[in-house]
């Protein structure tokens, strides 16, 4: 009769820990659920932002998505946004230097991203006018001298 209560005590244990494992573990996927969607709200914020011209503020909505996201998607998709945002034509502050490096981080960083195609594309495109800058400045820099003889 005494291994019953003790048979019933360990059942009851077992169920007690169980609970309490299931609580944290359940709390933990619930910050983490609520975590992504925040990441994607901002996400979709930063693309609406984007659309708008308001590149400033696009770009800090992407930061907040990094932020919320770490080295998970849609960390892949504020990355490439971010690149988009300092390549983009209209954007008084464009900076082709920033795009590559974003773009070529998400390439790094998201190897398996279904974004990583078109950033392999906009990296190449972007080498090829960083190196037409550089023709053009030394075409100047021959053309000063040529002037100058």
């Amino acid at each position: 009769m005494g291994r019953k209560h003790v048979r019933a005590r360990k059942y009851i244990y077992f169920c007690i820990t169980s609970l309490i494992f299931l609580s944290f573990f359940s709390c933990t996927t619930f910050k983490e659920n609520q975590r992504e969607r925040s990441a994607n709200d901002h996400l979709i914020l930063s693309q609406e932002l984007l659309t708008g011209g308001d590149y400033e503020k696009a770009l800090k909505e992407n930061q907040k998505v990094l932020s919320l996201s770490a080295k998970r998607p849609p960390g892949d998709a504020a990355l490439f946004n971010m690149g988009l945002i300092y390549a983009h034509d209209s954007n008084p502050k464009k900076d082709y230097k920033k795009s590559l490096g974003f773009f070529t981080k998400l390439i790094k960083e998201f190897p398996q991203s279904p974004l990583v195609e078109q950033a392999k594309i906009w990296v190449s495109v972007l080498d090829v006018i960083e190196k037409s800058k550089q023709v053009d400045i030394e075409i100047e820099k021959k053309k000063k001298e040529a002037r100058e003889n």
